[in-house]
Formats: structure tokens, sequence, C-alpha cells
């Protein structure tokens, strides 16, 4: 699993990145209640996953930790593209890998083109083509 750290939920912004079931999130919106007679402030959390864009959302107390990933973001030229799959190599590594071609960018992913790509929870996937 890639790398993670924690921090209070009551911390969370919308556009922070936070792990729920496993799955990365970015938080679309974050609602706190006042704290009253039986207990302490509860938040909840709407979240949109990074890789399947499924929605999900928490509800907890504000002091409580959740787990936030650490995304790497990098660049990588395209040296070649079959079907859904592309090889890509890292601008500042040189390393060659596989990635995923997304739906949506199979028309403006050629060979010779520059991709943003991020690492999130040891897996690569496109996000953007420069």
């Amino acid at each position: 699993m890639g790398e993670i750290r924690l921090t209070e939920a009551g911390n969370l912004k919308p556009g922070s990145y936070v792990i729920f079931d496993g799955i990365a999130c970015a938080v679309r919106d974050v609602q706190t209640s006042k704290p009253g007679k039986h207990g302490s402030t509860k938040c909840r959390i709407e979240a949109v996953g990074l890789i399947n864009n499924q929605k999900k959302i928490h509800l907890c107390p504000s002091g409580d930790n959740v787990e936030v990933p650490i995304i790497e973001k990098r660049n990588a030229q395209v040296l070649s593209v079959h079907d859904e799959m592309s090889t890509v190599m890292d601008n500042e590594t040189f390393e060659t890998f596989d990635l995923k071609v997304p739906e949506e960018m199979k028309d403006k992913m050629k060979e010779g083109c520059v991709v943003n790509y991020w690492i999130i929870m040891d897996q690569k996937v496109v996000m953007q083509v420069k």
C-alpha cells in the first residue's frame, strides 16, 4: 500500500484527499455540527473516488483520525499506444511502464505527447494529456 499519513477529520477541507474503505478520494464537501449535550462535534464528509469516481459519505467525530494518501504527481512521455494501454517513459527517472488510457483521453493520447500521471496508493493513473 502507498504512503499515508493521519489527520483529524475536522481539519479536512474541500479539495483535500482522504482514504475511505481503502479507496483514495477527493473531498467535495465537509459539514460540521455543533457540539451537543451528549457528545462532540461531528463531521459529514462527502468525497468522490479519484480512480473510479464513486461517491462516498462518511460520518465521524471531528477529533477522529482519518487516513490521507500521499500522492505523487509526475510527467511522462508516451512512447506507444495500443488500444486501452500505453507505454510511457517517466521524464525524471527514465523508467518505462504501461498505463491504462482513460476513455475520455483516447483521442488526445498520441505517441510523443506528454502526460501528467499520479501515483495513488501504488497505482499509476493518467490524469491529464498536455
